[in-house]
């Protein structure tokens, strides 16, 4: 296909083969504003996926309830409920649909080529020309309604997000991971709840949620993902025919911000519920937060990755290891998100006592102090390095196809404007890494991104 040419509205930006997973990759830019990024190899387990960047402006949940929303029925499937339809009578190996801080994705999967098609149809209408411009009760179902069964009983509230999130809002791991990214993030996008939050959904109006939909859901704020055996030209002129040619290129503001870097860490204490008589004794959480570089920097992502295991997962982690002799908590782990623009990663006890947070905190350092002095165990480096290796090469990725995967590796760049064809590509990146074998590569990684980061607090999570 020639660089120059336009194929169905669709322009060749970039065309190069993609050795580390065996395919050829081919990066468009549609006369619509739409990207799309195709990867061609032999893999029958087809994935197409749409993503449109929803950043959020409240916590009132909208990216959320349009998620499922626009899954209730369209202009050409006008059914209630086409997604379980899908569901019951589909040959799919994926079907789904995920959001996240900043991103809205709509992935599906399938063997078979017809029904791929038909699953790429039904996802395109539901995205581009969903029910819920006529049918407002849509909002009310997915979203929040006043409920009233019996007229002695008291109105409440209900609906499947808000239903769902309240669920989410009473797991003491999901309060504290919510409060982690807003304490990191304060005034920012991220510093809002884009699931919703219980308290704030019942606060959405029927035309927010409509306004929300009319400025971010356009061709010109998505990432549209094909990976898979068939015709390239097949999909182009069916995604092109069907749904993009209607639409005219728009400036849509929707880029991610990055946060300026603080000047001094902060210490921050959060509660979360518990029963009037249950014993608030060693239900507090102690966490240490950092935020990483940019997600688009796949060598510090991966690295990054591999020091989680390192110093938090591994039977042999030196940090875990201190952290558990100390008894401060009854358990220990550690996190590392980087599906944001500004990753964060996080060490944290379980089980402790909010009182207990200077010990925690002098003893996380003076241990990272002893290992950037003494080194790593090369042994614990070269496992780390393994088992990522092993994991990239063999791409078994459990119940997820590999295209999903691979999709949801290359956001972690293009939703940022970044080269999604580079975020597949690790083989530099791991050669980098392995220089940690003869150097001290993640000695110089702990020193900048855990011991001199101004931008991390520590935040205390108690029992109330």
């Amino acid at each position: 296909m020639n660089i120059a040419k336009k194929t169905y509205g669709f322009a060749l930006v970039e065309k190069k083969k993609v050795a580390e997973i065996n395919s050829m990759a081919r990066l468009f830019r549609h006369d619509s504003g739409a990207e799309l990024l195709h990867i061609e190899n032999d893999d029958d387990n087809k994935v197409f996926a749409i993503t449109f960047r929803t950043p959020p402006e409240n916590s009132k949940g909208i990216p959320h309830i349009l998620e499922h929303s626009v899954l209730c029925g369209s202009r050409k499937y006008p059914i209630k409920e086409p997604f379980v339809e899908l569901l019951k009578g589909s040959f799919k190996t994926f079907l789904n649909a995920m959001t996240f801080a900043d991103k809205t994705m709509y992935p599906v999967a399938s063997t078979n080529e017809k029904d791929f098609v038909n699953l790429m149809d039904v996802y395109l209408d539901a995205v581009f020309h969903p029910n819920i411009y006529e049918q407002p009760e849509i909002l009310m179902q997915e979203g929040w309604h006043h409920e009233l069964n019996k007229k002695e009983d008291e109105i409440s509230i209900k609906g499947v997000v808000y239903n769902e999130m309240q669920g989410a809002f009473s797991s003491p791991e999901q309060i504290l991971f919510r409060n982690i990214q807003r304490s990191l993030f304060p005034d920012h996008v991220y510093g809002f709840e884009s699931g919703g939050d219980p308290d704030e959904i019942p606060n959405l109006s029927y035309e927010e949620f409509i306004d929300f939909h009319k400025r971010f859901y356009h061709p010109s704020n998505s990432r549209i993902f094909v990976y898979g055996d068939g015709s390239i030209e097949d999909r182009l002129k069916f995604i092109h025919k069907e749904y993009l040619e209607e639409f005219s290129e728009s400036e849509i503001d929707s880029d991610i911000p990055l946060v300026k870097p603080w000047d001094k860490p902060d210490e921050i204490e959060k509660y979360y519920p518990i029963s009037a008589n249950e014993d608030e004794k060693e239900k507090t959480y102690l966490s240490m937060n950092f935020v990483t570089g940019e997600s688009n920097n796949l060598e510090l992502s991966m690295a990054m990755g591999m020091l989680d295991y390192i110093l938090m997962e591994s039977p042999a982690a030196p940090l875990k290891k201190a952290l558990l002799e100390s008894r401060l908590g009854k358990d220990v782990f550690g996190s590392y998100n980087n599906h944001l623009r500004q990753p964060f990663f996080s060490i944290i006890v379980k089980n402790s006592e909010s009182e207990r947070k200077t010990e925690f905190s002098e003893l996380l350092y003076s241990t990272l102090e002893k290992i950037i002095k003494n080194g790593i165990d090369k042994k614990l480096i070269k496992a780390a390095i393994n088992i990522i290796e092993f994991h990239l090469r063999e791409a078994d990725f459990g119940s997820y196809p590999k295209g999903l995967v691979y999709c949801m590796e290359v956001m972690n760049s293009w939703n940022y404007n970044g080269n999604p064809i580079q975020a597949l590509e690790y083989e530099t990146s791991l050669k980098k890494i392995k220089s940690a074998l003869t150097t001290n590569y993640f000695e110089k990684l702990i020193d900048k991104y855990l011991m001199n980061n101004a931008h991390r607090n520590l935040l205390v999570l108690s029992p109330e």
